[in-house]
């Protein structure tokens, strides 16, 4: 199947996967510069929050929005609302939330470690798996082999 050309010669798909990118870096600089002009550091490349307005008890509890350390969660007309550009994904919103699966938040470490939790477990879970494996690189930077532990406590 020949390509799909316009008069210039360009390829149309090329053209868009372009614009597209285009797109995506200046959100990106636009939301690095909110960030930082609210003195907040990001460590994800990319995320997504979102909340089930079915389960969500909003008028009833508002600790997701009071949680929220760049405002990106606020009240507005009778349900939670969210400015993507101000999340980082932090998962403040879910650790608080009274509701199991109410919010849902994906995030990517620059690793590339996909991370996705809805309830406040889930959270505690990952926070204690990023503790424990911080204090085995400490551990190991410490002490290479079993053989050198055993040299200094032997």
């Amino acid at each position: 199947m020949p390509e799909k050309t316009d008069n210039s010669g360009a390829n149309i798909y090329e053209l868009l996967l372009e614009a597209s990118e285009k797109k995506k870096k200046e959100k990106r600089e636009k939301r690095a510069g909110l960030l930082k002009s609210m003195g907040v550091e990001e460590y994800f490349e990319e995320g997504s929050i979102k909340i089930d307005m079915k389960t969500c008890r909003g008028r009833e509890c508002n600790l997701c929005v009071e949680a929220c350390p760049t405002s990106a969660l606020y009240w507005k007309a009778g349900e939670i609302g969210i400015v993507e550009d101000l999340c980082v994904y932090c998962a403040a919103c879910v650790f608080n939330c009274v509701v199991d699966n109410c919010i849902e938040v994906t995030r990517r470490r620059p690793n590339g470690t996909v991370e996705k939790f809805s309830t406040p477990r889930d959270v505690l879970a990952l926070l204690r798996n990023i503790g424990s494996g911080k204090r085995s690189d400490r551990l190991r930077s410490r002490f290479p082999t079993p053989e050198d532990y055993l040299k200094r406590y032997g």
